[in-house]
């Protein structure tokens, strides 16, 4: 997966980025300042104004076509720019001489920003270097050694260099969150379709078997469970392919009443004390999940003769009768998590911002499991 906040032009980087680039136009002052001082053949003069026009023409559009590629990855359109740049600087040359060099802060910068790790390295390193070589030969040509520039390129080298990392460890941190979040969405998406398959297909094994003993018994309650399990399925198909797409079709109220009738056709009461209405329709969604999955581990671990789901303002409980559940060893018994399931829940419930609490005393009879979830 790529990440659009790098690769979509419509950013504010991609869009503004030519700044970067625009910024440093001021330095043209210098070859401009050469120009008219020069004291070349008007043709050789004329020659250096177009150069110092095209040279800002292709910088400019490098600029504003390079920084639509995410930072580090060259497009093939600016490594021709970048060719052209310098040569429209080395049109210069026959008017201004070494004055030439002072197209080198917009190549250093161009090539930091634009172009791979390697050329910025290269642009960086011999940028500086060549200043030095003309100070160093200044005296041989009689010419005043250009220290200022030297300064400036100086300056811009760790400027770019810098940036140009904080900008990588800024791509890196960029790429690292999207792999995080696609690796967070495939969990909650494989979360979702085991709370979803485990319930529906629990349901349906039961129908199934009593669908079974009834068959010669009374054909017409068996056909009445085939065609539950008929609906059960259905309704399960279309679950997993909300959960795929992102929608929840499932309110609190409807689940309610699917884990009644699953308790029933289990032969296990229920009594449901408060209304599905106190919980707020953000905290109905988990709720509902929660529910489910409660209603699961019940059917297939508790061995419960009743069930209570409880409803109060912020707060669900699911409790029964049965012989409890496991706890992991060295967990804390008020936190117990056994299974996909149960860890399924406690993963729906932070991300819900409510606290989950399972309450067990595995193999002690009557006090079965209590499952509360708190906001």
């Amino acid at each position: 997966m790529s990440d659009p906040t790098l690769t979509d032009p419509a950013n504010a980087w991609a869009r503004f980025g030519w700044l970067m680039g625009g910024i440093w136009l001021v330095f043209l002052y210098f070859p401009a300042a050469a120009l008219v001082n020069s004291e070349a053949a008007a043709w050789a003069v004329a020659l250096g104004w177009l150069g110092v026009a095209a040279f800002a023409a292709s910088y400019l559009t490098g600029f504003i076509v390079g920084m639509r590629a995410p930072h580090g990855r060259e497009r093939p359109v600016t490594v021709w720019l970048f060719v052209a740049a310098l040569g429209c600087a080395a049109l210069t040359i026959p008017a201004i001489g070494w004055n030439a060099t002072s197209f080198t802060p917009f190549l250093m910068s161009y090539a930091s920003y634009l172009l791979s790790r390697p050329v910025h390295w290269a642009a960086n390193t011999l940028g500086p270097a060549l200043i030095v070589f003309e100070i160093a030969t200044a005296g041989a040509r009689g010419a005043a050694p250009p220290w200022p520039l030297l300064w400036i390129v100086m300056m811009i080298a760790a400027v770019n260099t810098i940036n140009s990392w904080l900008i990588k460890r800024s791509t890196a941190a960029d790429k690292l969150r999207v792999e995080l979040a696609t690796s967070e969405g495939r969990e909650a998406v494989a979360r979702d379709v085991h709370d979803l398959l485990g319930h529906s297909l629990t349901v349906v094994k039961l129908k199934a078997e009593l669908a079974s003993r009834l068959l010669e018994l009374d054909p017409a309650a068996a056909r009445a469970e085939l065609d539950e399990i008929v609906r059960l399925t259905g309704e399960a198909i279309s679950g997993v392919r909300g959960t795929v797409t992102g929608f929840r079709a499932d309110g609190l109220a409807e689940q309610l009443t699917e884990t009644s009738g699953a308790l029933a056709t289990a032969g296990i009461a229920l009594d449901v004390r408060g209304s599905a209405s106190a919980l707020s329709p953000a905290q109905a969604i988990p709720a509902a999940w929660i529910l489910r999955e409660a209603t699961t581990n019940v059917l297939r671990h508790a061995g419960a003769t009743r069930v209570v789901v409880t409803f109060a303002p912020g707060k669900l409980t699911v409790s029964d009768d049965g012989v409890g559940i496991g706890i992991e060893p060295g967990a804390d018994r008020g936190r117990g998590v056994a299974g996909n399931g149960l860890r399924g829940m406690s993963e729906r419930a932070a991300a819900a911002g409510a606290e989950l609490r399972i309450e067990s005393a595995p193999g002690q009879g009557t006090q079965g499991t209590q499952v509360s979830l708190t906001w």
